[in-house]
């Protein structure tokens, strides 16, 4: 008796992705529509796992660059243009033998796969720091300087001190270390992309704190950037303490 469709679809779906080639050859001469349409699918899901293996490896350009160095970091920030809210820096040392898949750009991640990210990179990171800069802090000095100082700080928080920075763009001032500034790199590096899922998920946790404290804002939903129902509420309301007054003097 031939064996189930049911039970050949079960078995696909429990395959790791290195067994199912296997699989491939047991059923590829099955001549059922339904065994057909399951081998299709499985081919499809390991021809994206080896598509995202290559496109993983490309991210690790910068740091075969640089593989001379021992301690590679990579550092991002998140939260430069919200009206409310800290600017968070991220700095992350991944090993570097680092397999992790599907690390991105934070803004091109669903908040799901951010959170999955986070977890295996704060297990797997040889060495991960963060750093705050306050709205007060960010009213005093101005966002881009703001942004130095939580960038400075994620780098001193670090466990381990890195050989060499790879930035997001910018050079830090008042670093000795080697920077590397790369234009998009939170697309481009690992290392970088890595502190921006960091970065964005420990500032994102942060605002769901806060719409607890001021819910009148939806800070949990809008995170404190500038949608229309959270300037109608500053409108309303007025700025709460965590309002960055330097950004909200076009809407009060």
């Amino acid at each position: 008796m031939a064996e189930s469709i049911g039970s050949i679809k079960e078995k696909f779906q429990a395959a790791t992705m290195q067994e199912l080639p296997a699989l491939f050859l047991q059923y590829e001469q099955d001549d059922r529509a339904g065994v057909r349409a399951v081998v299709e699918k499985g081919r499809k899901k390991l021809s994206a796992y080896e598509k995202e293996i290559a496109r993983c490896e490309a991210l690790k350009k910068y740091e075969r660059k640089y593989a001379a160095y021992a301690h590679i970091c990579g550092i991002d920030e998140v939260g430069r243009g919200p009206l409310a809210g800290p600017v968070v820096a991220g700095a992350v040392i991944l090993p570097k033998d680092c397999n992790i898949l599907y690390i991105n750009d934070s803004k091109k991640l669903s908040e799901k796969k951010r959170e999955e990210l986070y977890e295996v990179i704060m297990e797997q990171a040889v060495a991960v720091g963060l750093g705050y800069s306050t709205p007060e802090r960010i009213d005093e000095i101005n966002i881009l300087q703001a942004t130095y100082e939580a960038m400075r700080e994620a780098v001193s928080n670090l466990s381990q001190v890195p050989d060499l920075l790879l930035n997001d763009a910018v050079t830090i001032p008042q670093i000795t270390i080697r920077q590397v500034p790369i234009i998009k790199g939170d697309a481009k590096s690992i290392s970088i992309g890595a502190a921006s899922i960091v970065a964005k998920v420990t500032r994102d946790r942060l605002m769901v704190q806060y719409d607890e404290v001021y819910p009148e804002y939806g800070f949990a939903s809008n995170k404190g950037y500038g949608a229309q129902s959270h300037i109608e509420a500053l409108r309303k309301y007025g700025p709460c303490p965590i309002h960055r007054r330097s950004f909200i003097t076009h809407f009060i």
